[in-house]
């Protein structure tokens, strides 16, 4: 048995490497080789983007194991416990599980030098040899050509929305950043493309490998007709597939239906009678995740950059409230937050704003409270942690009011003890 718990291993891989982000492949990749992680016994998925990686990956596990595939997922970042990024099954890996593998990579590594996210991408492919999944899902954390999970050759590959975020390390425009989540593309392998209008830099790289691009609205999309969505696909073989569900679903279209591509091109049977319902059931945590309070409404969303939480606009835009709707909203400060207080116009009655002390990132509620009084906004809230602003918010909540808690991971992460302590007390009482 280890002598490190858990919480002491992640304590540490903090500190072993000079850098939270070193882009590229050699290291752990010549670690991965050492421990014999390669080439995957199983297919994979490997899903980069700007935004909607976590929901498509979320649709592809739940709908892989209602296939009745064993299933390995790989996400970041996690919202409440390292143990979220490392799934096998529908379930979080344990505690024990984990720290065997980081052992085991420890060992391996000798003098190499490996990031925080490095190890947590080969413990997952570790963890997935060992309960021999039948399909690894594996969603890239930063960018995709030299992202840790690029040293896995996937069976597919699935490229979601392109937008402007992380431009210090993937370029000042759509081209270049879609060039860098179109390094995850090989020759001859299918890649899903889920973005409307895809750069032409993404689109110079998909040609240059010699890939085998699927396109929303061509190979694959939907088309909502009253009560149902058809939705269609394309096979391996190129024969065309149709198939309907609830239109009122939380992940967005356009990832459910690229998650379901997807999955039709590693040979996964979806004309089932259950996969309306699967799909009903898949709602990622943080990703316009609905919590009713008693008459009142908590909506949660990582959304932290201006065409995420557009798609958050839209969303709250397009369902009912008869009550106020209030935002509580803290990001980190080197988004574009301007563009982002901007995508919201209209959306909300009040802010509440709040200091992260505890992350060097994140912005000053001072300094966004500016950014809202620059664009009219009157009605603002600032408190010295998230965890007030939560109170506050919820102290003048009537009901029919709902709150958006928006901007980032930590901030939603930050916000759910204090939520699920409203859920117990509402159950209790």
């Amino acid at each position: 048995m280890s002598s490190e718990s858990l919480a002491q291993w992640l304590k540490r891989l903090e500190l072993l490497h000079p850098s939270e982000i070193d882009l590229g492949l050699a290291r752990v990749g010549a670690v991965a080789d050492r421990m014999e992680l390669l080439p995957l016994s199983s297919p994979a998925i490997s899903i980069a983007g700007t935004n909607g990686k976590g929901s498509t990956a979320a649709v592809i596990e739940a709908v892989a194991i209602s296939a009745g595939l064993s299933t390995g997922l790989c996400s970041s970042p996690h919202l409440l416990s390292f143990n979220e990024r490392i799934r096998v099954d529908g379930k979080n890996a344990c505690d024990a599980d984990i720290v065997a593998a980081f052992e085991a990579i420890d060992t391996a590594r000798a003098d190499i030098s490996l990031t925080y996210f490095e190890f947590s991408t080969l413990a997952a492919l570790y963890i997935f040899r060992q309960y021999q999944v039948d399909l690894a899902v594996l969603e890239v954390g930063l960018g995709g050509r030299l992202d840790a999970v690029n040293i896995v050759d996937a069976t597919v590959a699935v490229i979601t929305s392109i937008a402007l975020d992380h431009q210090d390390w993937l370029g000042d425009d759509r081209d270049a950043i879609g060039g860098e989540k179109a390094g995850i593309v090989r020759l001859d392998v299918p890649v899903v493309i889920a973005d409307r209008e895809p750069p032409q830099g993404l689109l110079a790289v998909v040609e240059e490998q010699g890939a085998l691009p699927y396109f929303i609205g061509k190979e694959f999309g939907w088309t909502d007709q009253g009560n149902t969505r058809q939705i269609a696909l394309r096979t391996v073989s190129g024969e065309k597939l149709s198939l309907s569900c609830d239109p009122g679903l939380t992940v967005q279209p356009e990832n459910v239906c690229a998650g379901l591509q997807a999955l039709a091109l590693v040979g996964v049977a979806l004309d089932e009678p259950w996969l309306s319902e699967v799909l009903s059931s898949v709602r990622p945590a943080g990703r316009l995740q609905c919590v009713e309070l008693g008459g009142q409404q908590v909506i949660l969303d990582v959304a932290h950059n201006p065409a995420a939480v557009s798609k958050l606009h839209e969303y709250i835009s397009l369902t009912h409230c008869k009550g106020k709707t209030l935002a509580l909203f803290s990001v980190m400060k080197d988004k574009d937050i301007q563009s982002i207080i901007e995508a919201t116009a209209g959306c909300f009655d009040a802010w509440f704003l709040a200091d992260q002390p505890d992350i060097e990132r994140a912005a000053t509620a001072t300094d966004l409270a500016s950014e809202l009084r620059a664009t009219g906004s009157t009605m603002i809230s600032v408190s010295k942690n998230l965890r007030q602003a939560y109170r506050r918010a919820r102290s003048v909540m009537e009901e029919g009011d709902r709150l958006v808690v928006f901007g980032s991971f930590h901030t939603v992460a930050a916000v759910l003890p204090a939520l699920d302590k409203d859920l117990g007390n509402l159950v209790s009482g």
